[in-house]
């Protein structure tokens, strides 16, 4: 709460909605960078081919 006033009193109102885009982009960049990528997915085997019965 005291972050958020101190926020307000230094950034200003009309500044603050700017201010939040810029900080949420750079934590999904952070967050995008950080994190390993996912494996890639599987492919699935091959179903044996039936026996043949002689």
């Amino acid at each position: 709460m005291v972050i958020l006033i101190l926020a307000l009193i230094i950034f200003g109102p009309g500044k603050l909605p700017d201010v939040g885009h810029a900080l949420g982009k750079a934590f999904r960049e952070f967050k995008k960078a950080a994190l390993p990528p996912p494996p890639p997915p599987e492919k699935p085997l091959p179903k044996p081919a039936p026996e043949v019965a002689a």
